[in-house]
């Protein structure tokens, strides 16, 4: 017998709204007026203004704020290259919890160094280890955990992305996301959707960590190994499609295409000079694909979805290093 998956419907992400307004900040659209096509006018989600820099803010808050009183006290823990981890940290700090995040060892410095700024435990492990260490600590402590995206309230907060898409520019026709686990396309669909039925929503990948691309393509899972995909530049965009994630994605998303490594440090050079946003690679990965990829007509949003990148490296792709 098949396992049915519950989707996150729209009222799940109603809630989620009400329940991270005081902390989220609401990113408004920017329109880019230079280097941009006419026919397609492109504005920007500039989720890298929320406080931890990346959207991964309103899912952890929408996380948090819906745990029991029991789970509160006992306090969370999670895996994340980064970006869920700092968020969490964050919103346990604001609710008086207590949290426990699991990193891989190459995660850039600026990612682990946040989260420890935000009171969270760090601990470091090899790529592959990160969810195996989570259950074991949860196991161990008895903490609960919050997964990065695997998990119904994260994708319902980040679903507020696109309900405030949807809310200022009800005429888009197409919303660009970049994709990993899948946590942030499926709340984004799952709204725009409700709202601008007839927008194309278009996950965005990189060719080196393409799962969710051939998974899309093949109607089933597809795994890809850890090695693979984390030889990406786009750090965040390395985790892989859960079922839950997938049965999101299969139901509201139109596309998946891919990005090049070049075509992405482009767009983070792109954005500097033409959007004036600081994106890291994952976050740059929507616009790339706005800038490369064979899209139809119409008014276009690309989701900045972080802008947490290692200051030396950015500083090289600003400088054409």
């Amino acid at each position: 017998m098949l396992n049915v998956v519950e989707l996150v419907s729209f009222a799940d992400i109603k809630a989620a709204a009400d329940r991270i307004a005081p902390d989220a900040v609401r990113t408004p659209l920017v329109p880019v007026l230079h280097g941009t096509d006419p026919a397609r006018p492109l504005w920007l989600k500039p989720e890298n203004l929320q406080p931890t820099g990346a959207f991964k803010l309103r899912g952890a808050l929408n996380a948090v704020r819906s745990l029991s009183p029991a789970q509160r006290a006992a306090g969370v823990v999670t895996h994340s290259s980064g970006n869920h981890g700092q968020a969490l940290a964050y919103g346990g700090k604001l609710e008086g919890v207590s949290v426990v995040v699991v990193i891989p060892k190459d995660a850039p410095s600026v990612k682990i160094e946040a989260c420890q700024a935000h009171g969270a435990q760090v601990v470091l492990v090899a790529p592959e280890d990160r969810e195996p260490r989570m259950l074991q600590l949860a196991e161990e402590r008895g903490l609960t955990t919050i997964p990065p995206y695997d998990h119904r309230d994260i994708i319902a907060g980040q679903g507020t992305v696109g309900l405030e898409i949807a809310a200022d520019l009800p005429e888009v026709a197409t919303v660009l996301v970049p994709v990993s686990g899948g946590g942030l396309l499926s709340g984004v669909a799952a709204a725009v959707k409700a709202l601008a039925p007839d927008a194309r929503v278009v996950g965005v990948e990189p060719e080196l960590a393409a799962d969710a691309w051939e998974s899309f393509r093949a109607g089933e899972l597809v795994r890809w190994s850890v090695a693979d995909c984390n030889r990406t530049i786009a750090d965040g965009l390395r985790a892989q499609l859960s079922a839950l994630t997938f049965a999101h994605v299969r139901e509201h998303v139109d596309e998946i295409v891919t990005v090049s490594e070049a075509q992405i440090e482009s767009a983070m050079a792109w954005l500097a000079r033409n959007g004036r946003v600081v994106a890291e690679p994952s976050g740059a990965a929507a616009t790339a694909a706005y800038l490369c990829a064979d899209l139809p007509p119409g008014p276009t949003v690309a989701v900045v979805s972080g802008g947490n990148a290692d200051p030396d490296r950015y500083a090289r792709i600003l400088a054409g290093g």
